[in-house]
């Protein structure tokens, strides 16, 4: 089995992915979040900037993120792994919306990121990817390239 193939294909294919960031004080929180892609190692999200996670994010940038499938069966798990940092990116719009298209989401508007506006785009550059490796006889972790 082609695990990066494997990889590349869970994550084109979900919506969400589940966002683990830290507060100043090392406190952990998640929030599954809608995500586009801008290549396989660029992860972009809309957030409030008032929100628990992107508070976390202006005092830590380190966050892992997991993309999974939660509609197999016990024992079917499919999921891929990351560690990235994250950032706001202004400029990434167009790349969002590149990618909600090809989740089936609507492109979002300009002018609710813009300075004042009620979001901000985020962007989780992907320094590690491991999937879930659904080869190996037990609950194993592979690094993979997608």
């Amino acid at each position: 089995m082609d695990l990066n193939a494997f990889a590349r294909e869970l994550l084109d294919e979900n919506r969400y992915v589940v966002l683990g960031t830290a507060d100043e004080h090392g406190e952990p929180w998640v929030s599954p979040v809608f995500y586009a892609l801008d290549g396989y190692r660029s992860v972009l999200w809309l957030s409030r900037p008032d929100t628990r996670h992107s508070r976390n994010l202006a005092v830590r940038p380190q966050v892992s993120l997991v993309v999974y499938d939660s509609t197999v069966p016990v024992g079917g798990a499919k999921a891929v792994y990351m560690s990235a940092r994250a950032s706001i990116d202004p400029d990434g719009l167009d790349a969002f919306n590149r990618g909600c298209f090809t989740k089936g989401a609507e492109p979002f508007p300009p002018e609710k990121i813009a300075d004042g506006g009620p979001f901000r785009l985020y962007r989780a550059t992907v320094r590690e990817h491991w999937v879930l490796d659904p080869t190996a006889p037990r609950d194993e972790r592979a690094p993979v390239t997608p």
